[in-house]
Formats: structure tokens, sequence, C-alpha cells
């Protein structure tokens, strides 16, 4: 979405090229979408991760552009792109600050030393939160004046036209994907404690979704629990819109879309008191809860932002601060790319 919702709008007034990654060759190599040219290389990605890829390290090393900018620390192609031939590099690294399994945990550390070099090439790091600044600030040895903190966006405008619709239950709603991180499984959990007219919209895909599945079985909420994948962009707008309070309960965040869409939407949110998810709470619009995570808490929690209903916009801290429009992302990163 970040990189989608950034080319698109470059492309309007420059040349742009998205490099990305074609795990089991299942897109078109070259492809034009919306102004944009897109050129997919072969990959390496074991568990659909790290996306190491020879060809495009070929292709960067061959061609020469005013600028390349790479995104994701935790897979090879933003390192790679450092080795490209160009004028300005400019990293976005949506840095976590730790893998999510011990495996990867212990990846990540093995990466260092290539990030170490990619921050080096880069002449600007672009975050997203205050959270990841501070995390590559205190893993790495970056200038911090070298650090830029540009928000992702949100298309403000997609969301006015389109109104709520009453479903007759209330609805607690995730987007994201399906893995344990993201918390997920704390929700199939809480919802036996909660009334029978709350329903959970489970919307994503990825490897958690049999055992949440079988969970919600097992404690007799299977008809309670709803799951969506692949929805059009309209349809996951109406389902911000529709919902009574979205929940994230991920331990590791950049910043998290979700979130801003969902207040965008005027929908309150729950999140973990843990990495960006923290800089949302304001108790108010966003409220937040504690690792270890206690289900009754939890249960108690929901009962109460839902009980708040929609939120005005007027509201909440991260208004005109946090949420920004994508063009307004773009005008900034034009700055940095053209200064």
């Amino acid at each position: 979405m970040h990189v989608k919702s950034i080319s698109e709008r470059l492309a309007k007034r420059h040349n742009v090229t998205v490099y990305a990654t074609n795990p089991n060759m299942k897109y078109p190599r070259h492809e034009v979408i919306n102004g944009v040219k897109v050129e997919r290389f072969k990959c390496y990605s074991p568990s659909d991760s790290y996306f190491l890829s020879w060809e495009m390290l070929l292709r960067l090393r061959k061609v020469k552009f005013d600028v390349i900018h790479g995104h994701f620390y935790h897979a090879f192609p933003l390192h790679l792109s450092a080795l490209g031939k160009y004028k300005k590099f400019i990293a976005t690294p949506h840095f976590h600050g730790s893998g999510h399994t011990l495996f990867r945990d212990c990846f990540i550390r093995l990466l260092k030393p290539f990030g170490e070099r990619t921050f080096k090439k880069a002449h600007r790091i672009v975050c997203v939160s205050e959270h990841e600044r501070k995390s590559i600030l205190r893993q790495f040895k970056v200038d911090y004046n070298k650090i830029v903190l540009i928000p992702n966006g949100v298309d403000l405008g997609s969301f006015s036209n389109i109104q709520r619709q009453n479903h007759g239950f209330k609805s607690v709603i995730y987007v994201g994907c399906l893995r344990v991180y993201k918390g997920v499984h704390y929700l199939v959990e809480v919802l036996p404690k909660l009334e029978k007219n709350v329903v959970l919209e489970i919307v994503g895909d990825g490897p958690l979704k049999p055992y949440l599945k079988k969970r919600a079985k097992e404690l007799n909420i299977y008809e309670r629990v709803k799951f969506y994948k692949n929805l059009e962009r309209l349809e996951l707008l109406q389902k911000y819109i529709d919902a009574d309070v979205l929940v994230l309960l991920s331990t590791h965040e950049a910043y998290s879309l979700v979130v801003a869409e969902a207040l965008t939407a005027g929908t309150p949110c729950i999140v973990a008191n843990a990495s960006a998810l923290s800089e949302w709470i304001d108790e108010e619009t966003c409220f937040g809860i504690d690792f270890p995570i206690s289900i009754n808490a939890l249960a108690k929690l929901i009962r109460k932002v839902i009980s708040i209903g929609k939120i005005e916009q007027k509201t909440g801290k991260w208004l005109y601060t946090k949420i920004l429009d994508w063009d307004e992302v773009v005008q900034r990163l034009e700055k940095l790319y053209f200064d």
C-alpha cells in the first residue's frame, strides 16, 4: 500500500519504475499499472520472506536512476538497492527492531552489517514514526540529521462518500496478516466473554488462519467469527466505517496504517501498548492495553469502547500530526528527492 500510494502519485509528474520480486513467477514480468512501470524478478523467498533476487541486483547495477527509493529493512531488496546506480538513494526501512520469531530475530542480527552499509549509503532515511527513529538510532551508527520523519499516508477523500451500514450486530474488526505476532488470536479467545451480539470480523490471510478457525470451533463461537480476504478497496473502507472498534495487539509495528485508516473512518481503536502503537494511545479515541494481555481486561476494555460509539474526527492527538494525506507524503518525499 505504501509503495503503491506514493508511486502512482509520483508517476503523474515523474518517470517511475517499481522493482519487485516475483515469488513462483505468478505475476507478469513487465506491467504498467496506473502510469507506474513495474518490473518483477525471480527470487528466493522461503516462508514468503527475505526475497533475495540476484536478477534484481544485476538490473540495479545496469540501469542508472536519478533517485532510488528502497523499502523494508527486513528483506533483501532494500539492501540490494543501495548497490544500484543513482544520484540519490533514499531508504524507508519500516524497521521493527527485531524479528517476529527466534529464527527471524537471529536473521535480523546477521543482517546488521548489511543494514549499517545501507544506512551509510542512504542520503536520507525516512522513518514513519518516532518509535522507528529511536529504534534505528539505538541499534545503528546513524547521524540523527540524516533521518526524516514522514508518517504513512491515508487517502482522506476516499472515506467521504461512504455511509455507515447497520448490520444488527456489534463489530470487533481486525485487519492485517494472520500471524502470531499480530495478536489476532487474543480476539478469538476474548469473544466468548463478550455479549452474543458481538461479532469478530477478521480481514486478512496468513498461516495462523487454520488455528483461528479450529479454536473458534472449540470455543463454540465459530458462527460469530467472519473471515474475509482479498477485499476490494471500497469493501475494506466500508468494513472500517461499519466497525464498532478495531483491535490490533501486535508486538511489532513501525506505524500501523490500519489504525490510521480506522481512526480516519471514525472507528475507535484498541492497541497494544508496545512498539509504535503506543504513539496512537490517547485514551479518547485510541485505547491501550499492556502485555501480557489479560483476556478479562481486554473484554472489559472492548465493552467500554463499544459503548462510546463512533468518534469525532476533531478529537485525538493523532489528528494533523500522525495522519497525513498521501498527497502530502509525496510532496515531502519530492523535497528529499530533488533538493
